[in-house]
């Protein structure tokens, strides 16, 4: 695990596969993978002005004479779905080391069009996907349609979600971590939307089986192959509450058990050979860079947070527990340890390095973002509970850190801010104050939290309600509906729409609009449209 020349020769690897392209399954399913090596089908991420990854992974399980092998996989991006006009092709290795998965990263496309492509191997030939580039730096487009969405259990719900939200035709999907969860099907399935027959997650093949087990969801490919995706984790992708290297059980075994799981999330993601991190790392699967920034011109400059990577452990959690839980800050004085943090110090800088740029953009017309958006896992603004407890596993965890975050934005306030989140699989509108608790502070951000893709919430709107009225920021908290988040953005305002699904345990179930709220440009806090 910890070679740096095995290190070397997978990043040259990748490297190298990236460079041609420029100018066992465990459970029954509806696709052959035999005749279809594109069954878990294709996606793109990660857009740029002249580019974007595009992504598929060859399913070559029930082939064990093809597994120990790589192949080259031919591709090709066109201005149409018949591929008569062909813009680029071209020729990829999937390689067995990375899951015979494939990351292409174009180059030398326009600016902010729509491009179709697909990938071809033998005589087989991918679905084909549809996908687009951001506009020109100095560009300020009309509107960006904006998909969030979290946690998507498998047996808790069908992905009906999807198949709206692919409908709904977005311009980029940001997701926001709980792609899989690493849990086998519980013993008592009378509850549940459909089952599986995957162990717990522990090894590489158990979490690339994971993967292919959501990717051979018809709506879940659909979704990827709409639009393109702007992809983050939370903590099922290796396993539940673990905070940077502390996990649950025997902490040698935990690290080996997250390797696995960061070099699958890798393999199954439309992500950038960046991602890998720096070559001085000393093992390649120990690290992956994941916070970044994508830019829409001038229009939305979009910061992807990591909060699991670099966090401290949980306050006052004890070592190697199943799950964080919650505290009473009287009885936890780690707390309010100020130096404690979820982000991480270098991810912090980063950040309002980030912010300090955009507020200085902001003065001059010409050239401002007019919303800066942070895209992060879970509910930023505090959730008060009635009963005194505090949860640690989110930002109530790490106030010190929430106030150097708040207190970055007061200094050196964007243009408009907008947080994005999810993980607690409910919908959440709050104003964000510059002091958290105090309602009458000044308002700072609008957030948006959303619901679940299929996971259940886990409490009642009974309790739900109580919390809102002890949180006078929350402007909407509902629990009993799972679906996703629409943001409609132009210069002028941003309007948010809460999409849920009439019932999840139908594939075919039709979906409806919860909520809808409106941001006014320089106007912070969210308004009920």
């Amino acid at each position: 695990m910890h070679d740096p020349q095995r290190r070397r020769f997978v990043q040259q690897a990748v490297v190298s596969a990236a460079a041609t392209t420029l100018p066992r399954w465990a459970w029954s399913n509806p696709v052959s993978v035999a005749t279809d090596p594109f069954a878990l089908g294709v996606a793109s991420g990660d857009p740029v002005a002249d580019g974007v990854v595009l992504w598929t992974r060859l399913a070559l399980a029930d082939q064990p004479a093809l597994m120990q092998s790589a192949h080259t996989v031919r591709w090709e991006v066109a201005h149409d779905a018949r591929f008569a006009q062909i813009v680029q092709k071209g020729e990829a290795t999937a390689l067995p080391l990375l899951g015979h998965s494939v990351h292409v990263e174009l180059r030398g496309l326009a600016p902010g069009r729509w491009y179709h492509y697909r990938f071809l191997w033998g005589g087989a030939a991918s679905p084909v996907g549809r996908t687009r580039t951001a506009p020109a730096a100095g560009d300020l487009p009309a509107t960006l349609r904006l998909g969030f969405a979290s946690c998507q259990r498998w047996e808790h719900g069908h992905y009906a979600a999807w198949r709206h939200l692919a409908a709904d035709a977005p311009d980029l999907v940001l997701f926001l971590g709980d792609y899989i969860y690493e849990y086998a099907t519980p013993k008592s399935t009378a509850d549940l939307a459909r089952t599986h027959s995957l162990r717990h997650a522990s090894t590489l093949a158990d979490y690339r089986d994971r993967y292919a087990l959501h990717k051979s969801d018809p709506a879940l490919q659909a979704a990827h192959a709409a639009a393109p995706w702007a992809v983050i984790w939370d903590d099922h992708e290796v396993q539940n509450d673990y905070a940077a290297g502390a996990g649950r059980g025997d902490a040698a075994q935990f690290l080996e058990l997250r390797v696995a799981a960061w070099q699958a999330f890798y393999e199954n993601m439309p992500l950038r050979a960046a991602a890998l991190g720096a070559p001085a790392a000393e093992s390649r699967w120990d690290a992956l860079q994941l916070f970044r920034s994508l830019r829409w011109g001038r229009l939305a400059h979009i910061h992807l947070l990591d909060s699991r990577q670099h966090r401290h452990g949980q306050a006052c959690r004890a070592p190697h527990t199943a799950s964080a839980g919650a505290v009473r800050a009287a009885d936890c004085a780690e707390l309010a340890d100020p130096t404690r943090t979820l982000l991480g110090a270098a991810q912090e800088r980063w950040l309002q390095a980030q912010l300090a740029d955009a507020a200085a953009n902001a003065t001059a017309a010409p050239s401002a973002t007019r919303w800066s958006v942070l895209a992060q896992q879970t509910q930023f603004s505090p959730r008060r509970y009635p009963s005194g407890l505090t949860p640690t596993d989110g930002w109530d965890g790490y106030p010190a850190a929430r106030t150097r975050l708040l207190q970055a934005l007061a200094q050196h306030p964007p243009r408009n801010t907008v947080l994005l989140g999810g993980d607690i699989h409910q919908n959440y509108v709050c104003r964000v104050h510059a002091q958290p608790g105090q309602p009458e502070s000044p308002v700072l951000a609008s957030e948006f939290c959303g619901t679940s893709v299929s996971s259940r919430s886990g409490t009642t709107q009974d309790k739900v309600d109580a919390i809102a009225r002890h949180n006078p920021h929350v402007l909407l908290a509902r629990c009993d509906q799972r679906g996703y988040g629409l943001a409609d953005i132009t210069p002028q305002r941003w309007t948010t729409t809460l999409r849920v699904v009439d019932d999840p345990m139908q594939a075919g179930s039709a979906v409806s609009t919860q909520a809808r709220f409106v941001v006014e440009d320089q106007r912070p806090g969210p308004q009920r449209a």
